[in-house]
């Protein structure tokens, strides 16, 4: 019998190609990584699920004290990547991290230079943001609301 696609052999048996496009295709889209370089190992607070974690674009919209918790640097393929998927990358490792807020710093592309051997070499061109991760003690009620509610 014929089969109407290709198939990959893994170990002794066949299994079709489509079966890992779409996984693959998923995985590539959220392919964001975001690293933390905590500033006070001292402070330990407990984790957070990322929906109580708040944005903040600039650090006078915070409007109560907050504590630094840690610099945020994430990084992403340009074509896979977008500024929601990184903030998103950046709220899970601040929640991780017991933050329940992150100030947005810098988000970029990749130069011209990049996106040029990118498209003949096939180099990566990564996206880059930073962000702070934020503790703000007087906003604990809203966080515990908010992960009551959370699915995550």
């Amino acid at each position: 019998m014929e089969r109407a696609y290709p198939t990959i052999e893994e170990g002794c048996k066949e299994a079709p190609v489509q079966k890992f496009l779409i996984p693959a295709v998923v995985i590539l889209v959220g392919c964001v990584s975001t690293n933390a370089a905590v500033l006070d190992s001292s402070l330990q607070l407990q984790p957070v699920c990322p929906d109580g974690v708040r944005i903040f674009t600039d650090s006078s919209r915070v409007g109560q004290p907050y504590t630094e918790v840690a610099i945020l640097n994430s990084k992403g393929d340009d074509d896979m990547t977008s500024e929601s998927g990184m903030m998103k990358s950046q709220r899970k490792k601040a929640a991780q991290l017991g933050a329940n807020g992150i100030i947005l710093g810098t988000m970029q592309g990749p130069g011209t230079g990049a996106k040029v051997w990118h498209t003949l070499l096939g180099t990566s061109a990564n996206r880059k943001g930073k962000a702070i991760a934020i503790f703000i003690a007087a906003d604990s009620l809203r966080v515990r609301q908010a992960c009551k509610t959370s699915p995550s």
